[in-house]
């Protein structure tokens, strides 16, 4: 891969001082583009046409930090991949849900189908929804509605009660939540998505894989890698944009201010005339301050551009009842539009999902369903219920 570094010079104010800190920001050519002709692999800004270490810190900017881009070049189309488009993918992927779910939809059908369904039987039902982690308020409101429903139409036929199961579960799902993201373009500026979470929950990755969804759909996308307390997650997430052909901002000093590489994400993207820039945040679940320090500057830099349009919210669905407790710090600090649930293949406690919904008061959008590079696919209550109650 031939990379084309391009330093920007972003004034970042030291705390207590009056100087200011250079940021080098990195902006990554797509692969298989060459630098131009007469040039080496690398533009650098000269510094007679450098701004003075007084530039304003980017929550007072309102131009770009001096950044030189290099002309574009189109990479081949052999070495770009084409992710397939994000119609379909749940539904291609919904064997492998319904593998992970095979014991609730088991005990739920046996139970179903004993012919008996007294109250030992609702009980029991009660009990495998709560051990699926969908909470005790909503496990009953199922199961009450149920055995309502199986009392006023006076029948125990299996196949009549599992289609009244499955229209309360998907009740309690909200099927008409909107889950739709909102990327439109803003005249000429592109939609923002803010992607948070604690790390460890696949958030660098999913980053990579949104940038796959959208490009798959025809989207043109920019990568900011806004956690640059792991320099491993940075390279992470350029190791996804060279794959698909997205452009990603990084700086190369671990510990750089966050805001200073969202703000230039963004500002590449307004350039380059993207559709969507995403940026990765630090998943540091250090004090609740903090972490609201840091997210709501990101926010406010990137304002300077315009609307953050989605703020995603990422939960890895095999850590249950702990990631509920994260999902509402993140929800104290900053604005969930939505909530992507990763690792949903792997546990048989997927109903995080309604319970997260309820707490938050925010639809779970995405789901990942694998380690593949597109195993991430929007999020169907229909497709989920019927994986649940496959058996």
């Amino acid at each position: 891969m031939v990379t084309d570094l391009i330093y920007a010079l972003v004034g970042v104010v030291v705390a207590g001082g009056g100087t200011a800190a250079l940021v080098p920001l990195i902006r990554s050519r797509r692969r298989g583009e060459q630098p131009p002709a007469g040039r080496g692999g690398t533009t650098t800004l000269e510094r007679d046409e450098a701004r003075s270490a007084t530039v304003a810190p980017p929550e007072e900017a309102t131009a770009s930090p001096g950044v030189i881009a290099a002309p574009e070049f189109e990479a081949p189309p052999s070495v770009i991949e084409k992710p397939p488009p994000s119609a379909g993918r749940l539904t291609r992927l919904r064997s492998r849900l319904a593998r992970s779910h095979s014991a609730i939809g088991s005990v739920l059908l046996n139970l179903i189908s004993s012919g008996k369904l007294d109250d030992q039987a609702f009980q029991d039902m009660e009990d495998t929804l709560i051990s699926a982690d969908m909470g005790v308020g909503p496990a009953r409101e199922v199961v009450e509605q149920l055995r309502t429903e199986v009392k006023v139409v006076g029948t125990d036929d299996p196949e009549q009660v599992r289609e009244l199961l499955r229209a309360d579960l998907l009740g309690v799902l909200g099927p008409d939540l909107d889950r739709s993201l909102h990327l439109a373009r803003h005249g000429d500026r592109p939609s923002v998505v803010l992607v948070v979470g604690v790390n460890g929950t696949g958030k660098t990755t999913t980053c990579g894989k949104l940038a796959r969804v959208l490009i798959g759909d025809g989207k043109t996308v920019v990568l900011g890698a806004a956690d640059t307390f792991r320099a491993a997650a940075a390279d992470q997430l350029q190791t996804w944009g060279e794959r698909v052909g997205a452009q990603v901002v990084r700086s190369d000093r671990e510990g750089a201010d966050p805001a200073s590489v969202a703000f230039e994400a963004v500002n590449v993207g307004i350039q380059e005339g993207v559709d969507s820039v995403i940026v990765d945040t630090a998943g540091r679940l250090h004090t609740k301050v903090g972490l609201m320090d840091e997210l709501g500057k990101i926010k406010r830099v990137i304002e300077k551009h315009g609307s953050v349009d989605e703020v995603l919210l990422v939960l890895d669905a095999t850590t249950g009842q702990n990631g509920l407790r994260q999902a509402r710090v993140f929800a104290e600090v900053v604005d969930i539009t939505g909530i992507i649930l990763t690792k949903l293949d792997g546990t048989a406690k997927g109903g995080i999902v309604i319970q997260v919904q309820r707490e938050l008061g925010v639809p779970v959008k995405l789901v990942g369903l694998g380690e593949g590079p597109d195993d991430l696919a929007f999020f169907d209550p229909e497709v989920f219920v019927d994986a649940i109650l496959a058996g």
